[in-house]
């Protein structure tokens, strides 16, 4: 399971790989630097500063608000599943009953 890293450290992180962006040739490069100053891995820079641009607009994409509803309506619709799955078998068992 992945460590939960704090909220001021992701927005550090962001907020140093946009101020220092324009010294590198890409943003991959400056979130290994980074990366590396602040002990996180350079992937992980790289997505929250692509997310950071998500969410103001400067890149298309689903913004974390999205993506957590996304992620809350998956999570339902497997609830939902697992219950019809549930109510069907019991369905075929009752019916097995009364015969």
């Amino acid at each position: 399971m992945p460590k939960k890293i704090d909220e001021e450290l992701k927005a550090r992180a962001v907020r140093l790989v946009q101020d220092h962006r324009g010294e590198y040739s890409s943003l991959t490069a400056a979130a290994a630097v980074v990366a590396k100053q602040l002990g996180v891995g350079k992937e992980s820079v790289r997505r929250w500063a692509i997310q950071a641009e998500v969410d103001s607009g400067q890149r298309q994409g689903p913004t974390s608000e999205e993506l957590a509803e996304i992620r809350s309506l998956k999570n339902k619709v497997r609830r939902l599943e697992e219950d019809n799955a549930i109510l069907k078998a019991a369905t075929v068992f009752f019916a097995s009953m009364a015969r």
